[in-house]
């Protein structure tokens, strides 16, 4: 007999920037995470990064470049999940208004991110889009 492959649900995140605080929405678990969730059938997931966005935070965004993806273990509930993390650009947004799938919402800077209860994967994405974006301001200057 012989093994079934392990497969994982994907999760679509988006590290979204506005005035140099990343939006961040705080879980069940008490973990701060990124806004997003599960494609559903017959988007892709730059569509899927949109809505949930949207759902969740009330924020217009439009899907930027991949920044990460990795298969994060859930140890609270036994589960695994393969993250793919995009940068956001927002549109003209207001303040962030949390869905019922979250206890809380706020914009950090980086380092307040950097030390909340957040996966490190996550952590990495807003490292790597505060880089990028930094960079594209750096071009502009030129």
């Amino acid at each position: 007999m012989t093994a079934t492959p392990a497969s994982f649900p994907v999760s679509v995140k988006g590290v979204a920037v506005r005035d140099g605080r990343v939006l961040l929405l705080r879980n069940e678990r008490s973990e701060w995470e990124l806004p997003g969730g599960r494609i559903e059938r017959g988007e892709s997931p730059e569509e899927c990064l949109v809505r949930e966005v949207a759902e969740e935070t009330g924020w217009r965004v439009r899907a930027g470049p991949i920044l990460d993806s990795w298969i994060y273990h859930i140890a609270a509930v036994d589960r695994s999940v393969f993250v793919v993390t995009y940068g956001c650009h927002p549109d003209d947004c207001g303040d962030p208004v949390a869905s019922h799938e979250h206890n809380d919402i706020g914009l950090f800077s980086p380092a307040e991110a950097a030390d909340l209860h957040m996966p490190d994967g996550y952590k990495h994405s807003i490292g790597r889009w505060f880089t990028m974006l930094s960079g594209d301001s750096n071009r502009d200057r030129s």
